[in-house]
């Protein structure tokens, strides 16, 4: 953590808060230490020795090799030792501080005389049980998903799906499902008891939600940029597997497509993002998201200019939003282990490179990312794909309706049926036309996609039976 001058008098300027804090060089060691501590086991933060009073004046070390002496034993005197950088001497009105940093996101959790705290505001207060839970399991000191599931039996496994596993990787030299399992950190004995841990329950239970609430994934597509009353929802239940693939599903049928249907009646299309990157977003979230927070799940909610993925629990251990490009670590391994074998993940890269190059391949803006009060967000934006879609429309003949057509949300099939109506030529759509223009979608999907743009006012039904069509409705 490099700070210069400015850096620190800003700091001063600003006051002792939850990452400053100042010490005369007379402070006890005792007091220093507790500093430490709380900053370790929350964000970091700046220590400066020679700095006096609420005023924050400069008044200096005498001997600041000592000083740095008192600090590193200091750091020492706490359980795990605290390892940190060696401490700087600076000039501040020509008096000697030395600045102690403490770097975010530290590999332990620390404790000092019995005390595990944190920083809240300048104060230095103790960790509450759920609390300092929640912080061992997220530094990678204890494991959620390797805990026994309470009340949970083998009986809650769908062996069906633990099978097929065992029976994917036979190459291993394992084909006894029960002990992959256990390999793996699904079962665990407990009392002489095998029985399901949270891993084995969130991978291959039966019903995994009534194990663990809050581990699902709310989807949702809004009409505007904000949250409103016009949205399309599904809550996606089941095992993780099974909610990574119903959310590429959702995002297939509600993200918007760039359509062109060409004089040669060729359709191409290309998502508002790359499917691969938002994909690779959802699978890190399932993966990686903390499942002891109850009650809580991952977000995917899609707007007009941009697209979120909100899940559950901060950055894991060392990892940062400056180095989460190049830092690995997982709170949930055991997890990550069985989505990368079952081909969902690459286990020694955790695809942010790979999100950032697909972005900029479709030449838009590399995500955004962000840690909220309870979690850690993910944000795409896609500007620069309507104007695309303009130019292209300027050139080809070609009609987009953006997700909307005359205020009403339509999704990509039913624009589909509109950009085919819309183009020379054609006055009639049947149900057969628009499913030569989505072949990987359901006959049933498809009509009730024309039946809707009936009830929305849009499209009118002309005739009876297998004799039907739809035509544009005329105001």
């Amino acid at each position: 953590m490099s700070v210069s001058v400015e850096d620190i008098w800003q700091a001063m300027k600003n006051g002792r808060g939850n990452n400053v804090d100042w010490f005369s060089e007379q402070t006890p060691a005792a007091a220093l230490a507790a500093t430490l501590t709380a900053m370790a086991n929350s964000q970091g933060g700046t220590v400066l020795m020679g700095v006096a009073g609420p005023t924050a004046t400069p008044m200096g070390v005498r001997d600041s090799e000592s000083t740095i002496d008192r600090v590193l034993q200091a750091a020492l005197s706490i359980e795990p030792p605290l390892i940190i950088p060696l401490p700087r001497v600076m000039l501040l009105k020509g008096q000697s501080i030395v600045v102690v940093s403490i770097p975010r996101g530290m590999p332990h959790v620390y404790s000092f005389d019995g005390r595990y705290l944190q920083r809240q505001g300048e104060n230095n207060i103790p960790l509450k049980p759920v609390e300092l839970r929640r912080l061992i399991i997220e530094r990678g000191e204890a494991s959620f998903e390797t805990e026994v599931a309470p009340a949970a039996s083998l009986d809650d496994m769908n062996w069906e799906k633990a099978e097929a596993y065992a029976a994917s990787l036979s190459g291993l030299g394992e084909s006894d499902s029960r002990k992959l399992l256990i390999k793996r950190g699904c079962l665990a004995m407990e009392n002489g008891t095998l029985r399901p841990t949270h891993a084995g329950i969130l991978l291959f239970g039966k019903d995994p939600q009534r194990h663990i609430r809050g581990a699902e994934i709310t989807a949702a597509r809004f009409a505007g940029e904000t949250m409103s009353d016009t949205f399309s929802r599904q809550d996606i239940l089941g095992t993780l597997p099974d909610q990574i693939r119903r959310a590429e599903t959702f995002m297939v049928d509600h993200l918007r497509k760039g359509v062109h249907i060409r004089h040669t009646m060729a359709r191409e299309e290309s998502f508002e993002y790359p499917l691969e990157a938002a994909r690779e977003l959802v699978v890190n979230a399932v993966a990686h998201r903390d499942y002891s927070i109850n009650g809580n799940g991952i977000r995917l909610f899609i707007f007009r200019d941009h697209m979120e993925i909100t899940s559950p629990g901060g950055l894991p251990g060392p990892v940062t939003i400056d180095n989460i490009k190049d830092e690995r670590f997982s709170r949930n391994p055991a997890i990550v282990q069985v989505l990368s074998d079952m081909g969902f993940i690459e286990r020694l890269g955790y695809g942010v490179d790979r999100v950032i190059d697909l972005m900029r391949q479709q030449k838009l803006r590399a995500p955004e990312f962000e840690e909220t009060a309870g979690g850690f967000r993910v944000l795409l934006r896609n500007h620069g794909i309507e104007a695309k879609i303009e130019e292209e429309s300027a050139t080809e003949n070609t009609v987009h309706f953006k997700g909307a057509y005359k205020g009403v949300e339509i999704n990509p099939r039913q624009e589909a049926a509109l950009v085919y109506l819309h183009t020379a030529g054609n006055t009639r759509i049947t149900n057969s036309d628009l499913q030569e223009l989505c072949p990987d979608v359901h006959a049933e999907t498809i009509r009730r996609d024309l039946v809707d743009l009936v009830t929305k006012n849009i499209l009118q039904k002309m005739g009876q039976k297998r004799g039907s069509y739809y035509v544009l409705k005329r105001d």
